[in-house]
């Protein structure tokens, strides 16, 4: 069993923000590798904050950011339980971090339900005419995997956060709710662009 140091806690505590013994156990559960220990730590987040997805999130900001020199601009409303999380400096820097996102990243939909459905038939059937002549079961499967990307490339909870393109938004909203011990929910965002870009 490899030695659990305060200097491997901290620098786990520092790349999860999660309380000490959080990753004191995570890091005696991976033997102390790191990386095994981030895993572990982010799997136990999606489930805590799964478990809270179904609670009511009344509380929140709404916030704004103004990007190259006027020539972009991000609106977003986003919730959480009480007013006491939405001050909260960590909350704040998640929704900063979400407005930058939608600047550079410029999504479509906040997620796949928002979609419109003519428009996931149309790719659908355009996905499924570009694998004409394979057998039925490969297409369905290869028009699935084709969507899947749409809908990671149109909606903001799907896409890879410019940040960290292994994380999805979704993925980080959850390590927050995971942090904080409330549900976060992006209400609705807007974005605009000189020109319509």
């Amino acid at each position: 069993m490899a030695e659990i140091t305060a200097a491997l806690v901290k620098t786990l505590r520092e790349k999860t923000s999660l309380g000490m013994m959080e990753c004191k156990g995570a890091l005696k559960e991976a033997d102390g590798d790191l990386e095994k220990a981030e895993t572990i730590l982010r799997k136990k987040g999606i489930l805590k904050a799964d478990k809270k997805s179904d609670r009511a999130t009344k509380e929140g900001i709404v916030a704004s950011y103004i990007h190259m020199a006027g020539r972009v601009g991000v609106l977003i409303e986003v919730n959480c339980e009480t007013d006491f999380v939405a001050k909260n400096e960590s909350f704040q820097g998640l929704v900063k971090d979400l407005t930058l996102h939608i600047a550079a990243a410029n999504p479509s939909y906040l997620a796949r339900e928002e979609v419109p459905a003519d428009l996931v038939a149309k790719e659908r059937e355009i996905a499924a005419e570009q694998m004409k002549g394979k057998p039925a079961n490969v297409v369905d499967k290869i028009v699935d995997g084709k969507m899947s990307k749409f809908y990671a490339d149109f909606c903001l909870l799907e896409q890879g956060f410019i940040k960290n393109p292994d994380v999805t938004v979704t993925d980080l909203i959850k390590t927050k709710i995971a942090e904080l011990g409330e549900n976060i929910v992006v209400r609705r965002f807007t974005r605009y662009a000189v020109g319509g870009e």
